[in-house]
């Protein structure tokens, strides 16, 4: 596939490799991201892909989950397993299973199709903000919490002083609870305050959720940090360990008293579901 055109002299915001097998799909998504300032590489399948990646590493990737072949989720995994690189995974309507396994290998975003160019452009925007510092931005201090620490100008975060593998959104929301600790957030307000978005599937937060759980808590299936809301959403809670070992909270009166988990599973009249 060649590279798409770009007008000499533009500024040029970022570099996008876009991978779809439909030449169609590919020539529109490539000619809005063109025009909206960006080099584009094209290729079509996985192989094309992983060449055009190597000749030239990109800033982002629009990748097709459905490729023949080499898949979207493939591509994806040995993209990640070389370094980190934000990807907007596109997929077909109604296949939920399909966007979430492209969350969880590690896709920062996901369209469906079909879908507005527009609204692509603006998410590719939208990841590209937050993968980037801005120029001459005074950086803001490390954040530092329940063994965790931060650092949002670095995009390094540590546990316990070991380095944690964080795609771009898990590092942002990471970044966000850090920020907000003992308060309880709704899906809808993670999706606004660390998507920037104000519409979109939930089930993106949910999944984020999860991913980031098993990087960050000791027993992922009993969860410390980030806690089920039952109703509402997620809190993250950086609560002191009893001298038993059992985690403690903090009462309003001062007293200590014991808290029980709060995990992923719902109570059974509740497992139909989220919160």
């Amino acid at each position: 596939m060649e590279e798409q055109p770009h007008e000499p002299g533009r500024r040029t915001a970022a570099r996008v490799l876009v991978v779809d097998d439909d030449p169609t799909v590919a020539e529109v998504v490539a000619g809005y991201l063109d025009r909206a300032g960006h080099a584009v590489d094209r290729a079509g399948d996985g192989p094309a892909a992983l060449a055009r990646a190597a000749e030239h590493w990109p800033d982002l990737v629009v990748l097709d989950l459905m490729l023949p072949g080499m898949d979207g989720l493939e591509v994806c995994r040995r993209l990640r397993a070389q370094a980190p690189v934000p990807v907007i995974m596109l997929t077909a309507r109604g296949d939920e299973d399909d966007r979430i396994l492209g969350l969880e290998v590690g896709a920062d975003d996901y369209v469906t199709k079909p879908f507005s160019p527009r609204e692509l452009v603006l998410r590719v925007e939208s990841v590209l903000r937050r993968a980037r510092t801005a120029p001459g931005a005074v950086p803001p201090a490390p954040l530092r919490s329940a063994g965790l620490t931060v650092d949002p100008a670095a995009r390094r975060a540590t546990k316990n002083g070991v380095e944690l593998a964080l795609t771009l959104r898990e590092f942002d929301l990471l970044a966000f609870f850090l920020r907000n600790p003992g308060r309880a957030h709704s899906r809808e307000d993670l999706m606004r305050e660390v998507w920037g978005w104000d519409f979109g599937d939930l089930s993106t937060v949910t999944v984020h959720v999860r991913r980031l759980r098993g990087k960050v808590e000791d027993d992922p299936a009993h969860p410390w940090l980030i806690q089920t809301v039952w109703g509402v959403g997620y809190r993250f809670d950086a609560r002191a360990t009893s001298t038993d070992g059992e985690r403690t909270g903090i009462q309003a009166d001062g007293d200590l008293t014991r808290t029980p988990v709060v995990g992923d599973e719902p109570p059974a009249h509740r497992r139909n579901g989220e919160a």
